[in-house]
């Protein structure tokens, strides 16, 4: 069964893939989309590589997160011994403010017998086509050619590196990537302090997030995942820290996530303000509030982490993961039309002007963009779009963009009782009315569902949503019929569901889109079906990696597909916990 065997270490600036082989696999510097220093996820030999690993052929290895953070642990067992490799990027308080260099440590320590290792280290540029000349300095390597100054300081030999020859591991070996400024203070004393913050930050973070007491360990693992996808320079979040990985295998279903999505951006919101963290929503509606100012038209699906509106899509001569073609940059999404966009966001920024922890008078100077938001879902009522799984070949008026022009009406109406402007409420009812009137166009009597778009046949994942966004009241009998149709129309024996199952711009999807599992789950508990809901999220978890991360895709063989780590994914789960949770009644711990 496929599954992705390796783990993912950030500090809101960039991500980066460690394997259980030990080598880092891919990593992006000094941004989530710039081009990649190490690629061999999806560059093979093009790709660099920078792995530790023993030097024995034979040899086992585990992999674990250090309690409650970021910091990536992967232990190695030989016939000579045991040793760890401690993979982190800092992160901490210092000055008032964060510090996140574009820094990648490596630690590694000796646990038991006489272990021999071996250390390569070999970036790349451009996506592999820059191949840099190496100089060695006293106890650094420098790597010319490439964007920024990029260099490898350690207390290894630097030869041991060159020749990629083995050395006897009798004392911590400490490697320190840079990409720009160098590290300029003590090696050994730099790598241990930062390492100390770094875990005192991530442990600090973790205390201040409420979450059920049910699934801990999942919860808190995802919302570690979450945090590391937000840009906190801009506030943007991205889709996924990855690009190319197949939605199924040889498929052509290969995609750039990495740029921030209105819809995504807001589920892991909401699931982020869930836990009880709010600084990440003040980013993101800078985020938000930027590129209105700068782009008074329609607002695009995506926009890069810096809110660039171009995201032009190209393919790359990459061999791509496993073989898979094409490796894509970019995303042509960005052209779409896809009018869910103006509700999404409203309802993300709800909070900020209704929630009495976080509202401020300054907020009344920014109630124009509710206005404006607002208005673009009236004047987009009645354009069809693309819809919110993108088809490039077709145009329909689609039941969950009325359902997000429904919802985001519900949260302009909201906010203008708050601020008391009548003139925001009565424009909202009304509109919140018309955007209703369109949803009940998509119900089919045959089916007892609603349908995909008005005037179609096809059932659609995305309208499970109609249940857990309480458009459907969940007691109804046309909830419970509505639920039963979908089941038989899209889940699988295991219970995971197909985002729908009619052909697109690709044929007929063959992997499960794994949040449409978790919108299920959820939606069991909306109707009163909580032991199923439990059933079925147990399972759902089962579908993560040995770290507890989820990707985007999971075949009917329960394998991971596409994109990874899934934030879509990780806010499932959330979700479906906290709503099991308030529906049994449970405690929950703050």
């Amino acid at each position: 069964m496929h599954r992705y065997n390796f783990g993912v270490i950030g500090n809101c600036s960039y991500m980066a893939y460690v394997g259980t082989d030990g080598n880092i696999s891919w990593m992006c510097m000094p941004r989530f989309d710039s081009p990649f220093l190490f690629g061999s996820l999806i560059g093979g030999e093009s790709g660099g590589e920078f792995w530790v690993k023993p030097a024995p052929e034979a040899y086992s290895s585990r992999q674990y997160y250090q309690e409650n953070t970021n910091i990536l642990v992967t232990e190695f067992t030989t016939n000579e011994g045991r040793f760890r490799v401690t993979d982190f990027a800092p992160r901490f308080s210092q000055n008032g403010r964060y510090f996140k260099p574009t820094m990648l440590i490596r630690k590694v320590e000796p646990l038991s017998g006489r272990s021999t290792i071996r250390v390569r280290c070999r970036p790349v540029g451009e996506y592999g086509k820059v191949q840099p000349e190496i100089v060695a300095g006293s106890n650094h390597l420098r790597f010319l050619n490439l964007d920024a100054q990029v260099r490898l300081t350690t207390n290894l030999p630097l030869s041991r590196i060159q020749e990629s020859a083995p050395a006897v591991l009798s004392e911590p070996i400490y490697l320190v990537l840079t990409y720009g400024l160098p590290l300029e203070g003590p090696l050994e004393e730099t790598v241990e302090t930062f390492h100390k913050k770094t875990a005192q930050y991530w442990n600090d973070w973790v205390k201040t997030t409420s979450i059920p007491n049910i699934y801990q360990k999942e919860m808190l693992r995802s919302a570690l995942i979450l945090k590391l996808h937000q840009y906190e320079d801009t506030g943007g979040i991205i889709a996924s820290g990855s690009t190319s990985l197949p939605e199924f295998p040889h498929s052509g279903r290969t995609w750039d996530y990495r740029y921030c999505w209105m819809r995504d951006a807001f589920y892991t919101l909401k699931a982020l303000n869930s836990l009880g963290h709010f600084e990440e929503l003040e980013k993101y509606f800078h985020y938000i509030e930027n590129i209105i100012d700068q782009h008074k038209g329609r607002i695009q699906p995506l926009y890069t982490i810096t809110g660039g509106q171009e995201i032009i899509e190209r393919e790359i001569p990459l061999p791509g993961y496993r073989e898979n073609q094409p490796v894509r940059i970019g995303n042509d999404a960005y052209t779409h039309i896809q009018n869910d966009v103006y509700g999404q966001v409203l309802v993300s920024l709800q909070p900020l002007y209704t929630d009495q922890r976080l509202i401020t008078r300054s907020r009344s100077k920014s109630i124009s963009l509710i206005h404006f938001l607002l208005d673009k879902i009236a004047e987009t009522m009645d354009q069809e779009d693309a819809g919110l799984w993108e088809f490039r070949n077709k145009r329909q008026h689609h039941c969950y963009t009325f359902l997000f022009h429904w919802a985001g009406s519900k949260a302009a109406g909201k906010i203008g009782r708050a601020f008391d402007d009548i003139n925001l409420q009565t424009k909202a009812l009304r509109i919140e009315t018309e955007a209703a009137e369109r949803i009940e166009r998509c119900y089919d009597v045959k089916s007892g569902a609603y349908t995909q778009a008005i005037e179609s046949r096809d059932l659609d994942a995305s309208c499970l949503q109609l249940i857990t966004m309480n458009y459907l009241d969940p007691k109804s009998e046309r909830a419970r019929k509505h639920l039963e149709a979908l089941e038989k129309e899209l889940m699988t024996e295991k219970r995971l569901f197909f985002r729908y199952t009619h052909n697109d711009d690709f044929g007929k999807p063959e992997s499960t889109f794994l949040v449409c599992s978790f919108w299920y789950a959820e939606a069991l508990a909306c109707v009163g079906r909580s032991q199923e809901a439990v059933e079925t999220l147990d399972r759902l978890v089962g579908y993560a990696n040995h770290l507890g991360i989820f990707s985007e895709d999971v075949d009917q063989e329960g394998g991971q597909w596409g994109n990874f780590p899934q934030t879509y994914s990780h806010v499932g789960l959330m979700n479906t916990a906290f709503r099991i949770a308030r529906i049994q009644d449970l405690p929950m711990f703050f």
